[in-house]
């Protein structure tokens, strides 16, 4: 008989990491994780590690034959950044993989009878505003307000999110036996900062690599405007999303697409928290154009009232919180050993 379990993809990540922990602390034991890194040492007693590429079809063929999956948690991606570098390889690692997944996903649900949880962090890089004014007059968006992406990754994004749909509720409707629908759950987060992980590639990261710089006593230059505003979140209330939206009745949910925020700041506000507990930090701002833009086309906060509705979302850390209670203090550990 095969083992049933959880499968994790691109554990290895900021938000990836943060996930497994939380869940094996919460009592879950049968979680797969696969990343196309090892994971490290210190995580690996929270779940079984397979070391592949979600590309490789003959990999998520052998997962099939070995495991009855019956979740997954999709964190895999190449991020906004990188992704412009080389969008190629953003496409493939962000569409080709997370379709080769929901295929899986689909599959294993037709052949167990029961609805496979399919969960999706998506982003803020799937909004796309056309200029500053028009930012300014839409303050905080909707899910589907301003779709219109700039980067690669941000249409990545929003793609998988119609494909996860569409594998929900219609995926071969036209077939003379129609399936059973896996349970596709998706969340928009904010830029994320963590204390545990270093920045990996997203345009958001101005925020979390000034704190980190700080830390290190290393001088920093943003590549933003002082005023850039955008919303962020700390990493232990993005964990907390992910779980509650997978815990919620699906009779709950209206949609399948929610916005998750906790609290707005420019780019100047975020480097005045580090200041706080930094004094002497070395910050300066020295706006790269390109990235600019792509920051630029972001609104400056997201309207998360159907996550607080529908599966009662609300979020633990405010500013004051993320900075005092988990960034500052664990960052000064991270940095001291």
């Amino acid at each position: 008989m095969r083992k049933k379990v959880t499968l994790i993809t691109g554990v290895s990540g900021e938000v990836g990491l943060a996930l497994v922990k939380s869940l094996a602390e919460a009592g879950k034991n049968d979680l797969l994780s696969l990343d196309i890194r090892p994971i490290p040492a210190e995580y690996a007693q929270y779940s079984e590690h397979i070391q592949g590429d979600i590309l490789d079809k003959s990999l998520l063929n052998r997962l099939v034959s070995e495991y009855e999956i019956v979740s997954i948690f999709h964190m895999a991606a190449l991020l906004s950044t990188r992704g412009e570098f080389t969008p190629v390889a953003a496409h493939q690692v962000n569409v080709e993989g997370t379709m080769g997944l929901l295929q899986l996903a689909a599959e294993q649900s037709e052949w167990r009878g029961d609805p496979v949880m399919f969960i999706f962090p998506s982003s803020i890089a799937v909004y796309g505003m056309p200029d500053l004014e028009t930012k300014s007059q839409y303050p905080r968006v909707r899910e589907w307000e301003w779709n219109y992406p700039i980067t690669m990754y941000g249409c990545n994004k929003l793609y998988c999110e119609m494909l996860g749909t569409y594998f929900c509720s219609n995926y071969r409707q036209l077939a003379v036996e129609r399936p059973q629908m896996l349970d596709f759950r998706c969340v928009r987060f904010p830029g994320l900062v963590s204390a545990f992980t270093v920045p990996s590639g997203g345009t958001s990261d101005y925020g979390p690599e000034m704190l980190h710089a700080a830390a290190k006593d290393e001088p920093y230059a943003a590549f933003v405007r002082p005023d850039t505003q955008i919303p962020f979140m700390a990493m232990p209330d993005a964990v907390a999303a992910l779980l509650l939206l997978s815990q919620a009745p699906k009779s709950a949910l209206n949609r399948m697409v929610y916005n998750v925020t906790s609290y707005s700041l420019t780019a100047e506000q975020f480097r005045d928290q580090v200041m706080k507990s930094f004094a002497g930090a070395k910050i300066e701002f020295k706006p790269d154009p390109k990235r600019q833009r792509i920051v630029d086309t972001w609104p400056a906060d997201l309207n998360d009232n159907d996550a607080r509705r529908d599966w009662d979302w609300e979020p633990g850390y405010n500013v004051e919180r993320s900075f005092e209670e988990y960034l500052i203090p664990n960052i000064l550990q991270r940095y001291r050993n």
